[in-house]
């Protein structure tokens, strides 16, 4: 099972990379019975228009404002595609109800994220496990260390792809912080310290590296799938969990006050 997450998160940053360079005259304002039917067309729109870690306002089918997490476990069902709404400030997101002859991957996709969303959602407001960890450099970090710091935390192991693909836009990030003391970045590898020193001699990356943390993230963080960057806040509290890097910077601005 857990493999077969990691590949499907693969093949999901793939196909979204893959769009990067597609075409992209998808409106934000579509026909949802345009996109219900093609897989691919729907895919695009998606990925483009729709980024569930953001604090975006859900309307439901018929345009009544619910919350979050109402939204996006009503995304669950697999009954639902999201469409964007136009708007000034903020991101609004409606509900649109599928029809039988909607295609069915889409279905199966919109349930599979959404349920990934929501629990990354659901992890919002909870207190980060209880940990010691020991880096590369021999430095320790727990709980107790890091209490008044925003720590940002990267899921990761060497093999992955997309992991290693985003380092030089995390390294950006931090040089960005380097003058803030209260802003830690640690990093959680599942691989031994030997090969990670070695891997990165050649692939620099500015994060603290903590190796062989794969059963504290299996166990503890309940996390299978990566890269995956969660945000705690001063007090250890999760206050983002997001797959991209793109996302995390977006939110580590507004959590650290930068934007303020």
């Amino acid at each position: 099972m857990k493999s077969y997450f990691t590949i499907a998160f693969f093949l999901f940053l793939f196909t979204y990379s893959s769009y990067s360079k597609a075409d992209k005259k998808t409106s934000l304002e579509i026909d949802p019975k345009v996109l219900e039917t093609n897989f691919n067309l729907w895919w695009q729109y998606h990925c483009k228009n729709i980024i569930f870690s953001y604090d975006f306002s859900g309307l439901d089918e018929h345009g009544k404002r619910i919350d979050k997490s109402t939204f996006l476990q009503k995304l669950t069902s697999g009954e639902y595609i999201a469409i964007g709404k136009n708007q000034v400030n903020g991101h609004i997101y409606q509900l649109y109800k599928l029809h039988d002859y909607a295609d069915k991957d889409i279905r199966n996709t919109v349930k599979r994220n959404s349920e990934e969303a929501y629990k990354f959602y659901t992890m919002e407001g909870t207190l980060f496990p209880k940990f010691i960890f020991n880096d590369l450099n021999g430095n320790k970090y727990s709980n107790e260390s890091l209490r008044g710091k925003v720590v940002v935390l990267k899921l990761w192991f060497i093999k992955c792809a997309s992991c290693v693909a985003e380092f030089p836009i995390l390294n950006k990030t931090v040089e960005k912080y380097q003058d803030r003391k209260d802003v830690v970045f640690l990093s959680l590898a599942l691989d031994k310290a030997n090969d990670l020193r070695k891997f990165l001699e050649e692939r620099p990356f500015r994060y603290k590296v903590i190796p062989e943390q794969g059963a504290f993230i299996t166990n503890n963080l309940n996390m299978h799938s990566y890269p995956t960057h969660l945000i705690i806040d001063k007090e250890g509290i999760v206050r983002k969990v997001v797959h991209k890097a793109e996302e995390m910077n977006v939110a580590l601005d507004n959590i650290s006050g930068i934007n303020k």
